[in-house]
């Protein structure tokens, strides 16, 4: 059983302001109490979903497909014993990765193809990266990047363990990382960016009740700071029409809708629709004593207890020149 730390009063008064109403609130909390089935998603460079499937189901395994459009994405209905997921010979080859379905969504909005150069800022261990390459199906070129040398061992291991040869692995903070880039002379643009940014977790308290330990008001601004740095740095490495998303396991406007509209104000993008396989709600256009632009709706917030999964937010920027807000046109 896992352990409960009570949410703190600043923390449930900010989700009255996010959710609906009292019941909606109500619900948030009493989802965050209990445990999400686990999910994997199937290699599709080295099986099919449907070989894969028949594998589990010899191993007496009850799972699910829950969305018809993405037969990669499966669900264990199953009890299993702690561990049990990563010590199956299936595993061990590489033929899935276990991870949850609210992660596996940026690399479906973003839909990167087999002849493009894509840039994960914030990769490691490596859920989105092998997403993303199976996608590409081991064509173009991935940079992966990312700073702490225990995290980037975990994410060479799992590029290895799912037989991806696209992917170049870098080591660096990410901020140096597009400053380097940018400065190379290569001039090196990407069509298409995801960063995946560190955040606060409030996305993450059904996984990781700690969150609720850890979890203050000067984290949250902290976060969104470093975030609005880290998401235009990447925005300046983007093509002219190419497109980023930008992501975090949060539901703090802080690191969300605050990092969008920054991006808004300094740059020439646009905000593009997002269609998920899943219940999303509207990013807000009102925070306190602050007003983001109307396409903020565009962007989609995802709660646990709309899904039964985990919280997520999601943002698809298209970049539509190189012009920054405040230039002479």
């Amino acid at each position: 059983m896992k352990p409960y730390y009570p949410p703190k009063t600043q923390l449930i008064e900010r989700m009255k302001l996010l959710l609906k109403d009292d019941k909606d609130v109500e619900e948030f909390f009493e989802c965050a109490k209990t445990q999400g089935k686990k999910s994997i998603r199937v290699n599709t460079l080295k099986i099919s979903p449907e070989d894969l499937i028949k594998r589990l189901k010899e191993r007496g395994w009850n799972i699910s497909q829950p969305f018809s459009s993405h037969p990669e994405i499966i669900q264990i209905q199953s009890i299993l014993e702690p561990g049990e997921l990563g010590k199956t010979q299936e595993h061990l080859l590489g033929y899935y990765y276990v991870q949850e379905i609210t992660s596996m969504m940026p690399i479906l909005v973003l839909q990167p193809k087999e002849n493009e150069i894509l840039l994960d800022l914030c990769a490691a261990p490596g859920s989105k990266t092998t997403q993303a390459a199976a996608q590409m199906k081991n064509q173009g070129t991935i940079i992966a990047n990312d700073l702490n040398i225990g995290r980037i061992s975990i994410l060479s291991a799992n590029l290895e363990r799912f037989g991806i040869t696209n992917t170049i692995i870098t080591r660096h903070d990410g901020l140096e990382l597009c400053s380097k880039l940018k400065k190379s002379k290569t001039r090196i643009k990407f069509d298409k960016i995801l960063v995946d940014a560190p955040c606060s977790g409030e996305g993450n308290i059904r996984c990781s009740p700690r969150t609720y330990l850890e979890w203050s008001e000067p984290m949250l601004k902290r976060f969104g700071a470093r975030d609005k740095k880290l998401a235009s740095a990447a925005l300046e490495l983007l093509k002219t029409g190419g497109e980023m998303i930008y992501s975090t396991c949060t539901h703090a406007p802080e690191e969300n809708e605050e990092v969008i509209q920054h991006l808004l104000d300094n740059y020439d993008i646009e905000i593009q629709e997002i269609h998920l396989p899943l219940k999303t709600r509207n990013g807000i256009i009102e925070w306190k004593n602050q007003k983001f632009n109307p396409d903020m709706k565009k962007a989609v917030r995802i709660y646990h207890h709309d899904n039964d999964l985990e919280g997520f937010f999601l943002c698809k920027i298209k970049k539509l020149s190189e012009e920054k807000k405040g230039e002479e046109r």
